[in-house]
């Protein structure tokens, strides 16, 4: 189990749960109490975006099976605790369930996570050894995980287009570290990520302004919402400092535990310009 849970990334299925839940409470329903928030349906899309997101991480290990061996071998799973042929069988399995489900919740629902479906498949096959490319897709993967709710709600929320760019900038800037890190591996299999493209110095000026951006992005977000001085000074402590401080360690990294490190800062700010809408109201 314990290798299962690995394998389908569990703490990141959980925050995906949570920015879901406080999408749906804080953003689409914020005049309801939390009870009265959650419906039958929002639990079918929640299940249905858990196992399409499983599916993908399972697909992607697949995919990276001879990769993993160089970049982490500790964490390989597929080929070893369980056989290459179970793992695209489950990644079917979730796949399916996941598109049905939100098929159930609607033909808009069904077809946005059929896309993501086939957008996880497309990067573990294809998209994450071209430069940007794979790395865009998750960004845009992660922005959708947030708009799905108010589209399942039919009800629209300027607030929620604001956390989705939050999430596609801060994914795209922890997916290209990402790729730095993992440079070893992807470079012995002809893998054509930005960082080989580029070079590690050249990649990193691609993250500086990517940085920049999503720091002018927080910086407006809070003008606007400079009437809510507990909403700013959160996302001053808890994102932008935060991001200040990885822009610092970005510029002397240069070792692989260096880059593992910053993609967990990253995770970091992500969990807390999230966890920021509990104080939005």
């Amino acid at each position: 189990m314990k290798k299962f849970l690995s394998l389908i990334r569990f703490p990141n299925l959980v925050i995906m749960v949570l920015a879901q839940l406080l999408v749906r409470k804080y953003l689409v329903f914020p005049e309801r109490t939390l009870w009265q928030s959650l419906s039958w349906p929002f639990a079918v899309l929640l299940l249905a975006t858990v196992c399409i997101a499983a599916a993908g991480y399972i697909i992607n290990d697949y995919y990276d099976v001879k990769i993993d061996r160089i970049n982490k071998p500790e964490r390989i799973v597929v080929g070893k605790s369980l056989t290459r042929r179970k793992a695209m069988m489950i990644h079917l399995y979730l796949s399916s369930l996941g598109v049905v489900l939100g098929a159930l919740l609607g033909l808009k629902i069904g077809l946005v996570l059929l896309g993501v479906a086939l957008l996880l498949w497309g990067y573990s096959a294809q998209f994450k050894k071209r430069p940007f490319i794979g790395n865009f897709t998750i960004a845009l993967l992660a922005a959708a995980i947030v708009l799905v709710v108010p589209l399942q709600a039919g009800q629209p929320s300027k607030s929620a287009w604001a956390y989705a760019v939050f999430a596609f900038l801060i994914s795209l800037i922890r997916e290209i570290i990402k790729d730095m890190e993992d440079v070893q591996g992807d470079a012995s299999f002809r893998c054509r990520t930005l960082p080989i493209v580029l070079g590690l110095p050249k990649t990193k000026w691609v993250l500086y302004f990517l940085a920049m951006l999503f720091l002018l992005f927080t910086a407006t977000v809070m003008f606007y919402r400079q009437q809510g001085p507990l909403f700013v000074m959160y996302l001053f402590i808890g994102v932008m400092l935060p991001t200040l401080v990885l822009l610092r360690q970005l510029f002397y990294a240069d070792r692989k535990r260096e880059f593992a490190h910053l993609s967990w800062l990253c995770k970091a700010i992500m969990v807390t310009g999230i966890c920021s809408m509990l104080v939005l109201h």
